[in-house]
């Protein structure tokens, strides 16, 4: 089974990168961006195939290590 997880700032946080990002394509002429957000996805390949146990176990991952859930939001999807 596979885990897709996406971690992105939650809104409110500044994010940096994403000005950053934002800046670059509007100097490359790219205007018709509002705004732009960055965030990471980490894809774990589990040897589990209970998938609620799977779910547990990941999202005790995410708040534990993976995500920093004070300025961070997460998702998991599960395949």
């Amino acid at each position: 089974m596979k885990a897709i997880i996406n971690v992105s700032l939650k809104a409110g946080v500044l994010d940096s990168q994403g000005k950053a990002v934002h800046h670059a394509l509007d100097s490359l002429h790219f205007s018709g961006v509002e705004d732009v957000r960055v965030g990471k996805q980490i894809v774990l390949q589990l040897n589990e195939t209970d998938k609620q146990k799977a779910m547990k176990d990941v999202t005790q991952m995410c708040e534990e290590l993976l995500a920093n859930t004070v300025i961070e939001d997460y998702e998991i999807e599960l395949v």
